[in-house]
């Protein structure tokens, strides 16, 4: 019996384009922003929401931005960069609440595509040897089902191609929401709340640690301290999906 591998390959592709063809007339795609239906080139919010984004356009510029100087004179940090401004009630949290709260591991790996673009062509992702997603406890990973930093990471290995390490650094201790909690507070909750692996690769020289939203700054600032007391001389860069304003 002849068997056309080529023939069936393709009509399998033209019953899978037909069965989602099917599904979004049933159950079409909206706007998680404005909550409109999608066109099929849309992807989780239409063109004019993805337009009026609060973007920090912080790749074209060519001094400090806000995000490097809120860790002047607090953690030793290569680069910063950020996609986002933060502010409640805009779009940016419509996002953020998506992406943590409403199993959407999907659009973190979108939006981590996305700022792999943004940096194409700048420096910020060169020499990096390795993304390290900021952990969460098993808790909260058992709750959520995935680490919405890890999700952004995969977006940004799939388009640049730089590996993510997940082994790299822990959580500790499960210290609760830090949302309402100042610098200082936030600083005592997550100060010893870290701890690194013990197979982590001596090659290592540069890695990014990758982060949801920066606010105070102080996980990050706890994160990159715990680092630093093992590998004094590891440079660091942090890239964040949005950065509160």
């Amino acid at each position: 019996m002849h068997y056309n591998k080529g023939k069936t390959n393709f009509n399998l592709t033209k019953l899978t384009i037909l069965a989602k063809d099917i599904v979004e007339l049933i159950l079409p795609s909206t706007c998680l922003i404005c909550q409109n239906e999608l066109t099929r080139q849309e992807k989780f919010c239409c063109s004019l929401c993805f337009n009026d984004l609060q973007f920090t356009h912080f790749e074209k510029f060519n001094e400090p931005t806000p995000m490097d100087q809120l860790f002047w004179g607090r953690s030793q940090i290569h680069s910063t960069f950020a996609l986002l401004d933060y502010e409640k009630g805009k779009s940016t949290q419509v996002l953020l609440h998506e992406l943590k709260y409403n199993n959407n591991p999907a659009l973190g790996q979108f939006l981590g595509e996305l700022i792999a673009k943004k940096l194409k062509n700048t420096a910020i992702l060169q020499g990096i040897d390795a993304l390290v997603p900021v952990p969460i406890h098993h808790r909260k990973r058992f709750t959520r089902g995935y680490n919405q930093s890890e999700e952004i990471a995969k977006g940004i290995s799939k388009s640049s191609l730089i590996p993510i390490q997940t082994k790299f650094i822990a959580k500790s201790s499960h210290v609760g929401s830090q949302t309402k909690r100042g610098r200082f507070l936030r600083w005592d909750n997550v100060s010893d709340n870290f701890s690194l692996s013990n197979n982590i690769p001596s090659t290592l020289q540069h890695i990014a640690i990758i982060d949801d939203v920066v606010t105070t700054g102080a996980t990050i600032e706890a994160m990159v301290a715990s680092i630093h007391k093992t590998f004094p001389n590891l440079r660091i860069t942090i890239i964040s999906l949005a950065i509160t304003k």
